[in-house]
């Protein structure tokens, strides 16, 4: 039996997952509510084919649901690491979980980290076990992306396993084998290695976020556009072509807190980090560019205050109710300091930024709800949903007609087309009063050539 101590986000998939293929599992965790919730299939967030897989996996028993720990061969921590005030990680979570283990062991114990925490936190760790048993501390990083999770955990990238035994690695291994039948992605290294390749993983990943986005700001100024810049990087099979897109700022549970945690360990190793301090102060600055973007446009309106400004898109990425450091809550609040009217919608995160939003905003129940009588739109998320919308009726229900796209997911030239005025992220704004003239003449030009 596997038992996986936390049913936060990384806990739940992954205790499910394991069920998923066979095992036993039993997901521990102190808070009563939520797992009672759990027992009559609530799910405490909204990760898609979660639902269908815990459902399932509770029917057929391999998949249970307590708050009392219980005696097992290997356990599996999953719980919150939150920034403490600096960035450093808060540990406390975890060291409350070993020592819990300690005091259930009758036997030789595996306990596999899957937190995100500091170099030399497995090592730490073992002075928190008040058992005489053997045991071995093994770290195991998620790499689970939210609104992917199930498919992540199911046909992993790669398995990072840290170990100093050979024992506790080959009981892994085991585990994980089967999830990795087609290639073997199961990586063996040595704990400080294994707990830094899920800081300095995402640490890569927020800099190309950064990176693209800086970038689009030289793009307005020059008139280019970041998105055939971006095509013209990515030919390159050195660059690539995953996450090199401009857009909001990057927000959720990870990136932010994990940027932190790795400027604290290196300030506390006495290691500069300019370049890791840009990416986040470039994040930061990215969220208020929005903002910014809209200041202007109305500048020459009246300015923000009274207008309506309708927000598609709340979570800080389609496919989940994450509502945490989201790029639309820095633009929100920016706006109600303005005297901003607001009519936001998003797909599955409105119950969440009920609780995230503080301040007179109209929940709506549509993205065309949102758009009644607004004098722009902002598109802040990228749902799937957005990209087919009716474009011709969002208009008509329009007071203006400009729209911010946050995520760059719509043709500029196409809404002009269409009357919108067009303002991308690192693309050159497009009028549509001026494009449909444009247009205009060309087919006039066009018809000419045919009656010749």
């Amino acid at each position: 039996m596997i038992v996986v101590i936390g049913v936060g986000y990384v806990g739940l998939v992954t205790g499910t997952c394991f069920a998923e293929m066979g095992h036993e599992v039993t997901c521990v965790d102190i808070d009563q509510e939520k797992i009672e919730g759990l027992k009559k299939g609530t799910i405490p967030f909204y990760e898609p084919g979660l639902k269908e897989l815990v459902t399932r996996n509770q029917k057929e028993g391999r998949l249970t649901f307590t708050t009392k720990l219980s005696e097992a061969a290997i356990y599996f921590i999953a719980v919150g690491t939150p920034s403490k005030k600096g960035g450093a990680a808060d540990l406390s979570q975890v060291e409350a979980a070993v020592e819990a283990i300690s005091e259930k062991m009758t036997g030789y114990t595996v306990i596999v980290n899957k937190s995100t925490v500091p170099v030399g936190t497995a090592k730490k760790l073992k002075n928190h076990i008040l058992s005489n048993h053997p045991f071995d501390i093994v770290s195991c990083p998620e790499f689970l992306k939210e609104g992917t999770a199930i498919e992540d955990c199911m046909k992993p990238d790669r398995i990072v396993i840290g170990s100093d035994s050979e024992k506790a690695t080959q009981v892994v291994k085991r585990l994980y084998i089967p999830f990795t039948l087609n290639h073997d992605r199961i990586l063996v290294m040595d704990l400080a290695s294994a707990e830094l390749t899920k800081y300095a993983s995402n640490a890569m990943l927020a800099t190309r976020i950064s990176f693209m986005n800086e970038l689009s700001g030289i793009c307005e100024k020059v008139g280019a556009n970041i998105n055939q810049v971006r095509i013209g990087m990515s030919g390159d099979h050195r660059i690539g072509y995953h996450f090199l897109y401009a857009g909001a700022g990057y927000g959720g549970s990870c990136f932010p807190k994990d940027i932190r945690a790795l400027r604290a360990l290196a300030e506390e190793l006495g290691c500069d980090t300019p370049l890791i301090e840009a990416v986040e102060t470039i994040n930061e600055k990215q969220k208020k560019r929005l903002f910014k973007r809209l200041s202007s446009y109305f500048s020459k309106k009246g300015g923000l205050e009274g207008k309506t400004i309708a927000i598609w898109g709340l979570a800080f990425k389609p496919n989940t109710d994450d509502m945490r450091e989201a790029p639309s809550l820095t633009l929100i609040d920016a706006l109600l300091k303005k005297g901003v009217r607001l009519r936001v919608y998003d797909p599955v995160a409105m119950e969440n930024a009920k609780k995230a939003i503080d301040g007179p905003v109209r929940f709506c129940l549509s993205e065309y709800q949102a758009a009644q009588n607004a004098d722009a739109i902002v598109l802040v998320t990228e749902w799937k949903q957005f990209r087919f919308v009716n474009l011709k009726t969002v208009l008509s229900k329009m007071k203006g007609s400009a729209f911010f796209d946050g995520r760059n997911q719509y043709n500029p030239q196409e809404m002009g087309a269409k009357g919108f005025h067009y303002v991308g992220v690192g693309v050159p704004p497009t009028k549509g009063a001026l494009l449909k003239k444009l247009l205009r003449t060309q087919k006039s030009y066009d018809t000419a050539l045919l009656d010749q």
